[in-house]
């Protein structure tokens, strides 16, 4: 069982901005909040965002690169990850592989993929 995964980022406001709206979607809620950081719980995983000391920023962040590659949640159906994508095309948030959506990871595999404010990738898959 996952207990929580932390993510640096470079603007703690424009995260919090971006991630908000989609795991309250997704049924988390905020579990802590703090100068420098916010995490949001969904039953006993949560997530955390802090914000990166300015003297690490610079480096950046690339998936491609060692390290995290993407997120994926679990959607409750195809119905939603629909809806999902409406929403981000409403909040101009690009989905990715727009060619091959929403079969973008093979078939049978009915998901959508964007990125946050720092380009993390981030999945919503149905069942």
């Amino acid at each position: 069982m996952l207990h929580h995964v932390e993510i640096n980022v470079t603007d703690l406001k424009r995260t919090i901005k971006f991630w908000n709206w989609f795991l309250k979607e997704l049924g988390y809620e905020v579990h802590q909040k703090w100068d420098m950081g916010i995490s949001w719980k969904y039953q006993s995983t949560y997530l955390v965002f802090v914000q990166t000391d300015k003297k690490y920023i610079e480096a950046g962040y690339h998936r491609s690169r060692v390290g995290l590659n993407h997120l994926a949640f679990h959607a409750m159906s195809r119905e939603q990850v629909d809806r999902f994508t409406e929403k981000l095309k409403e909040k101009n948030i690009p989905i990715l592989y727009q060619d091959r959506h929403p079969f973008a990871g093979g078939n049978g595999h009915y998901a959508v993929f964007f990125e946050d404010p720092d380009r993390i990738k981030v999945e919503l898959v149905a069942p």
